[in-house]
């Protein structure tokens, strides 16, 4: 195995070796503090992060508004306060080791207001940005106003191209990295373009190439790529070491973090990750952000497959082979579905999947009576988390803060599940699990397999850095 050697990032020398940021509470402060006091590169982020009560417990992000507008506001709030809590947490337990970066989703809702509210509440505390699921064009001006490094997420050259054609070459100085975010590999909500199939990973090494052989061009020729996604074992990454056609290259690990003693996610998920199968990793598009997102495939998302699978076409009035009436809703009105359909449909309701509910294509899906209660709650108590969402039809844009597009009853409350599987505990925690979404790396299944988590072992943060510094 080559020597493991320091690298310039941020204007100072790190491991490196940096924690990829995972929303709605799960990379935290602790964690990330943890991390670069072993000399990395820590990541808290700032996705609806925890702030905490005069006991130390997590505040609940309740909502109180009439409207998604007023709770939007709320839950901005919530955003910034929770962001400035875990700043100043992992500034104390690094003890000025390494760096902190935040994280923040560029889909977001609010996002730029999130950021620089907790820029502004935590000066000097955080080192960088780092930014994806969107085109964070803003985030160089962002970064150049609180002096601070930016870190963006792409998932080819092309990306990288744009951003930095249309703003990052007027803050060149302060782009710390660029990080390639496999969009097959990476657990969370992915890149994947329209023309890349999601069924074939393409290998990563002739994407970054191509991207260092942009940047060069750009004579960012000593700027890190941080590789991201299927990160494991670093010997299996040696060609990537100090190998001159890629240039500086950092390595990110999202999902061994989850596993360690300072990760804040409920034990029941860590004995979760512990028993995976490889293939328990399921990368879908049920996320209502309309990218493509990796997650353990359980019950949650059964569910949300099998909703979309008892799926018809439909017209309001007669029109070539949709000519059969159909009544739906209370008051059974009337809708024309095919022929062929009208068993299908029969069938279903006889499994008890009595309520059908339109989407935005003209289609008909069928749920049960309380699942279809569940889906309109939802829809109703949307608290804008998303810049826009497909679920709710939200928008953050005025002046009548909707897609103009009809809700997506075959989509689901994102920050809903994502608070219920952060924050779950007792005796009941492994059926929320199972019943709500859990990000997780195509990796994730490798934990069962690693000697190095034999018999139910969970390391430190320091103790996984350790590891990782000897290859494995």
């Amino acid at each position: 195995m080559k020597a493991i050697n320091t690298v310039r990032m941020g204007g100072v020398d790190i491991l490196p070796l940096v924690e990829g940021g995972k929303g709605v509470s799960v990379s935290t402060g602790v964690s990330a503090g943890a991390w670069a006091a072993a000399g990395g590169a820590g990541t808290v982020s700032i996705v609806n992060a925890d702030s905490y009560d005069e006991n130390g417990q997590p505040v609940p992000q309740i909502y109180h508004g009439r409207t998604r507008r007023e709770r939007h506001e709320e839950l901005v709030d919530y955003a910034i306060c929770g962001g400035i809590t875990q700043a100043r947490v992992a500034h104390e337990i690094s003890g000025g080791k390494g760096r902190v970066h935040a994280n923040i989703l560029w889909e977001m809702g609010s996002a730029e207001r999130v950021i620089t509210g907790v820029l502004e509440g935590a000066p000097g505390l955080i080192h960088g940005l780092t930014c994806g699921a969107g085109m964070p064009y803003r985030l160089s001006e962002i970064a150049a106003r609180f002096g601070v490094h930016y870190y963006p997420i792409v998932s080819s050259a092309r990306a990288f191209n744009a951003l930095w054609k249309r703003a990052y070459h007027k803050s060149a100085d302060l782009l710390g990295g660029v990080v390639y975010e496999d969009p097959w590999r990476a657990g969370g909500h992915n890149g994947l373009s329209n023309t890349e199939n999601p069924l074939k990973p393409e290998d990563p090494y002739p994407r970054v190439a191509a991207l260092r052989k942009l940047m060069r061009g750009f004579g960012l020729d000593n700027t890190p790529i941080i590789m991201a996604g299927g990160v494991w074992w670093l010997e299996e990454w040696e060609d990537w070491i100090d190998n001159p056609e890629l240039g500086p290259i950092v390595f990110q690990f999202g999902t061994r973090p989850l596993l360690t003693k300072e990760s804040p996610i409920p034990e029941a998920w860590k004995q979760r990750l512990l028993t995976l199968k490889k293939g328990d990793v399921y990368l879908n598009r049920f996320s209502p952000t309309g990218f493509y997102s990796s997650a353990v495939n359980n019950s949650f998302l059964q569910e949300l497959r099998e909703r979309s699978e008892r799926q018809v076409p439909f017209a309001m009035a007669a029109e070539e082979d949709l000519v059969v009436p159909y009544g739906i809703g209370a008051r059974k009105r009337e809708v024309f579905v095919k022929a062929e359909d009208l068993p299908r449909i029969q069938q279903w309701e006889q499994q008890g999947f009595t309520e059908a509910l339109r989407t935005q294509d003209s289609t008909l899906i069928f749920v049960t009576p309380d699942r279809a209660r569940e889906i309109l709650a939802d829809q109703a108590d949307c608290m804008g988390c998303l810049s826009e969402c497909q679920f709710s039809n939200w928008s953050q844009r005025g002046p009548k803060y909707s897609t103009g597009h009809k809700a997506d009853p075959r989509s689901f409350c994102i920050q809903k599940t994502l608070q219920a599987v952060a924050h779950a505990s007792g005796p009941d925690a492994a059926q929320v699990l199972d019943h709500n979404l859990m990000f997780g790396g195509t990796n994730a299944w490798r934990f069962a397999t690693d000697p190095f988590y034999a018999n139910g072992f969970v390391p430190t943060v320091q103790q996984l850095v350790d590891r990782i510094m000897t290859g494995r």
